[in-house]
């Protein structure tokens, strides 16, 4: 099987900027550095298991194919749809959230 690229929208890619900032500030560079490489691997994981990951959120919010993949050592979620051509990484959102809030929120994209 080959993998599918992931595209981040725009709310996602501000997601993970305000996460990596987040660790920089609170945990330093290293922590930070590590959340970028596990969120790498994330969306390798996605790409290669399109079908993988939780529909949990998909099932509440009537979001047909909306899946979840956790990053590793983080308490991040990796909400997104598969595409024909793509992954649409929707957003990267803290667990602890409010997360169907959050997912309901308008994109703009």
């Amino acid at each position: 099987m080959t993998e599918k690229p992931v595209e981040l929208r725009e709310l996602a890619r501000r997601d993970v900027d305000e996460a990596v900032e987040h660790y920089l500030t609170e945990a330093g560079a290293s922590v930070a550095l590590a959340f970028i490489d596990a969120l790498e691997d994330a969306f390798r994981q996605v790409a290669d298991h399109p079908a993988g990951g939780s529909p949990r959120y998909a099932d509440e919010l009537s979001l047909p194919g909306l899946r979840s993949w956790v990053v590793k050592d983080f308490p991040f979620l990796v909400f997104n749809v598969e595409r024909e051509e793509d992954i649409d990484v929707w957003r990267v959102l803290h667990a602890a959230r409010d997360i169907p809030a959050w997912l309901r929120e308008p994109s703009g994209d």
